[in-house]
């Protein structure tokens, strides 16, 4: 009988439930705090993520339209030309002046075309750099918050 209460009494002091009960309430609570500051940082980040998408699809969608207007009007341009074109060869009387007025004709389309590319060239890159400004500023943000941490 005496060894069961020893036994009984080990248990009593090793074991205290009140101890336990306020241990296990401030891990519960600890728990409870960590896991509402990483749903805010989760939030935070998808917050920034859905502004990063709709800033890139705003650029992209001005980019495009931007890049349409300039294809038009090099379409324009062209189509243009090749009227005024068509006139001047009903006014050819001769060989010679048919050739000249060809030969010009093709030197001026060769370097608008040049000219062309270039602006449309420019115009993409330009449009590219927008389109990727949300996501490299995001990018440049995300690795600064790894830094320091």
């Amino acid at each position: 009988m005496a060894t069961a209460k020893k036994t009984e009494d080990a248990f009593a002091m090793s074991f205290d439930p009140s101890k336990f009960a306020v241990n296990f309430r401030e891990f519960a609570e600890k728990g409870a705090v960590q896991s509402k500051e990483a749903y805010a940082k989760m939030k935070t980040a998808a917050e920034e993520a859905t502004k990063t998408v709709e800033a890139t699809f705003e650029n992209a969608q001005s980019g495009s339209v931007e890049l349409g207007l300039k294809a038009i009007d090099a379409l324009r341009t062209n189509a243009e030309n090749s009227l005024s074109h068509m006139e001047a060869l009903l006014g050819v009387r001769s060989i010679p002046e048919l050739v000249e007025l060809q030969t010009g004709f093709i030197r001026k389309q060769a370097e608008l075309a040049v000219e062309q590319a270039k602006t449309m060239q420019e115009a993409t890159r330009k449009v590219a750099e927008n389109v990727a400004k949300p996501s490299k500023e995001a990018a440049e943000k995300a690795m600064s918050s790894f830094k320091r941490v």
